[in-house]
Order: structure tokens, then sequence, then C-alpha cells
């Protein structure tokens, strides 16, 4: 695979990141992408400062390359909320995390603190808008998003259509594309439309070390893109305007039976489906709530947001995740070298 300038900048061999989506991707992803020659990203939102802090130091155990914590930043204006945000990533920034990757808010703060101090800052946006702001706070790299991606969206057009876009609207300042790629084709479609790398989520998910159920697993291998839903409240992301996407459960088919209401008049509502048992404390799942399926995670899976985007279609087995890295690498390999016979 070629290196593009932003592996060079970053001292890694493949441009392919792995999403840090939550408490399921923990310091062994990260690691074993790391490892393999990309940049693990570990969930850090969520989570007290001081249990962060321990993730990363297990991931530093695990690796010794450059890997990145991912942390969502929309503080909704609430003055404890943006406290505990300024908490985590300054726990980062101490800790010398080579790469912070922020979504869902202003990254200007979050710049200043780290100028200076090691860590890169990139930012996932879903607009050329968003992305020219960012630009202009200092960011080092953005991620163009497409409404194909699961998990929370920010953008409201495919990929092809925002890639482009969002390269031209901050050039040079170096872009990474997520959304609907979970295969070299992708990795090297990407490359052609100006991105410099690769941000992938749901590809991840089904990996040997994603700390997700076997079962949450299993549901990636077996479900097509039409088996994903898009929706702006079926689940509570708590922020307005964040649609999101998933894969389709007993929970979406009882919603749409119902007619598809609005939060607050959805069937089941305040219905307890089971619990978290995490390291810091319990805490009770109520029905709509929005969380990671992990192992902590004691419940019926069919009530659970089981986050994936379209690229489930392309994803036909569970693998460990550096063999993810070496295969998606390689294919691209071969999808450049086959279109550069017809330049």
């Amino acid at each position: 695979m070629p290196s593009t300038e932003l592996c060079r900048a970053l001292g890694i061999e493949q441009p392919i990141l792995s999403v840090g989506f939550a408490a399921a991707a923990g310091p062994e992803l990260a690691a074993a992408v790391s490892n393999a020659g990309g940049l693990g990203v570990v969930g850090g939102s969520g989570f007290p400062s001081s249990y962060l802090r321990e993730r990363i130091a297990a991931t530093r155990e695990l690796t010794d390359r450059p890997f990145g914590i991912n942390l969502i930043i929309d503080d909704q204006g609430d003055p404890e909320a943006t406290a505990v945000l300024h908490e985590r990533f300054s726990a980062c920034v101490d800790e010398l995390v080579p790469v912070i990757v922020l979504f869902e808010g202003d990254p200007s703060w979050y710049v200043d603190a780290a100028r200076g101090r090691g860590p890169k800052v990139f930012i996932q946006v879903g607009s050329p808008a968003e992305a020219r702001a960012a630009a202009d706070a200092g960011v080092d790299a953005v991620i163009a998003q497409g409404v194909e991606a699961g998990g929370h969206i920010a953008a409201r057009h495919g990929l092809f259509v925002n890639l482009p876009a969002i390269v031209d609207a901050v050039a040079p300042l170096p872009v990474l594309a997520s959304g609907g790629i979970a295969d070299g084709r992708g990795l090297a479609a990407a490359i052609a439309l100006g991105a410099q790398g690769v941000s992938l989520g749901t590809r991840f998910v089904a990996t040997d070390e994603a700390f997700v159920s076997d079962e949450y697993k299993r549901r990636v291998v077996a479900s097509g893109a039409a088996d994903t839903f898009y929706s702006e409240f079926l689940f509570d992301v708590n922020w307005p305007d964040v649609p999101h996407r998933a894969i389709k459960t007993k929970a979406y088919d009882e919603w749409v039976g119902a007619g598809m209401p609005p939060s607050g008049e959805r069937p089941g509502e305040g219905e307890t489906i089971g619990a978290l048992h995490r390291p810091w404390g319990e805490l009770e799942i109520s029905r709509w709530t929005s969380f990671m399926a992990t192992p902590w995670f004691e419940g019926d899976l069919e009530f659970a947001p089981l986050w994936a985007g379209e690229s489930v279609e392309l994803v036909h087995e569970i693998l460990p995740a550096g063999e993810v890295v070496r295969r998606i690498a390689a294919e691209a390999d071969e999808v450049l070298a086959r279109v550069g016979r017809y330049a």
C-alpha cells in the first residue's frame, strides 16, 4: 500500500484507522490494528478519567506503535459536562496519546489545550462547512463521514459526495474517509477521491478483539445493508439532530409496528431491559437507551442498539483485527495497480 503523507506524519505504514467505538474499542483491538501497521483508536467516551488512563496504559502494554483515543465532545451547553469532557481530554494530553479523535462539537478549546504538547487532534465531520470550521480551529486532520456509516451520524449525504467536497473545502489539510468502507476497494476509492486514509468501524466490530458480544459480531456478518436502519430518534443518543444507524432488531420492528413514534411515545418506554456491569459501577438500562452492547451488558440484545453501517454488506467473517488491516491493504494495492493500467 503506498504510504500517504498522513501515514508519514503519524509514523504508520497503512492508512487505516479503527474507529474508537466507546467501550467496545478497547486496548486489545487498538493494539492489534496498530501492530499491523494501522492506527488503532481506543474508545474514551463515557469513562471516568481514572479508567481512561488505565485504558491508555493497557494499550501501551500491548503495543509500542502509535495509537489514538476517541472522545465525543458535545456538552449540550452543560458546564458540568464541559468540565468532565475537558478532564478526559486533559488526561489524554497528559498521557501523550499520539492522536485524539473528536466527534460532535467545537474543537477549538481542545486544539488549544493540545497545542505544543504532542498529541495530534483529528475530528470527524459531516459536511464541508463543519470541516472548514474545524480547519479554522486548527485541527491536524478531518475525517469525512458519509451517511452510510453506523452509530452516530453527522453526515446527511453519501461518502462519494461528502468526501471530495470536504477534501476541496480544507485542502491541503489531510482528510480521511469513513462510512460504507469495509475492504480494499473502498480504501482505493477513498484515495482516488482525495482521502489520505480511512477510518473503519463496522468492519472492526466483526473482529476477534472487539469488546462486544459474540452474537453482535454474528449479526454484523449475517446482515446486509438493507438490514440496517437510519433514524433520528429511535435510540436516545442524548444530542439533538444526531441521527444514527444500527441493525434492525425486535425493538425496531415494534417501533415500526407502532407507527414510528417519537421519543417518549415508543413502545415500552421506561422498561428495564438489562444492566451494564461496568468496572466502576452498575448501570440499569431501560428501553431505547443509547449504549454499546459489550460483554458488560446483561440483558436482551433484541432491545439493545447494535450499531453498524451499511458496510455490513461487505463483512463476511469474523477475523483477527491485524488480518483485517493486512487484507484491506493488500486488496487496495491490487485495485490501485489495476486502475493504474488504464492511465
